[in-house]
């Protein structure tokens, strides 16, 4: 991966209690902090990358399982012939935006995207059959819409009236 001005293998100034096994993901090869500033910039390169929705590890424990689990879930994919993939960890400060946008409001979430596009998400901690399993599954999927939170709207053909 390639480091751009906007992104960072530095933990967020504002954040005091950064989990090591946060930050491991974060400054490992691939990995990068993310926010609602510098998301776009990292899902801009080409290829599938999970963003990693955390939250706040006394209230959500799992998602230092997660957290674990995320490396040894890539070798996983890349020795069954399946793609390999960036991890943008989003900031704490950052999660609610991002949150609205691909509606991942389960903690820990995994959001994985390919070519920027959405593909799936994955929450909370599963046992490793299912989680490999489900991973895959959304790797397979085709991009379509995130299930953002709001009411999708549609334009109507324009006849005149609102009806």
């Amino acid at each position: 991966m390639t480091m751009t001005a906007t992104q960072s293998l530095t933990p967020p100034a504002a954040a005091l209690a950064i989990p090591p096994l946060i930050e491991r993901l974060a400054s490992a090869p691939g990995g990068a902090w993310v926010n609602d500033a510098t998301l776009d910039a990292f899902l801009a390169e080409p290829g599938v990358a999970v963003i990693f929705l955390w939250g706040d590890p006394v209230r959500f424990p799992e998602c230092l399982d997660v957290a674990v689990v995320l490396p040894e879930l890539l070798k996983a994919v890349r020795a069954a012939g399946g793609p390999g993939w960036r991890t943008g960890v989003v900031e704490p400060q950052a999660e609610m935006a991002v949150d609205r946008r691909y509606g991942a409001s389960r903690r820990p979430a995994l959001v994985f995207l390919r070519d920027g596009g959405y593909l799936g998400t994955v929450g909370g901690m599963l046992d490793w059959d299912v989680f490999l399993a489900e991973v895959q599954r959304v790797l397979a999927a085709p991009v379509t819409r995130a299930p953002s939170i709001g009411i999708p709207v549609r334009a109507a053909a324009s006849d005149g009236g609102c009806h």
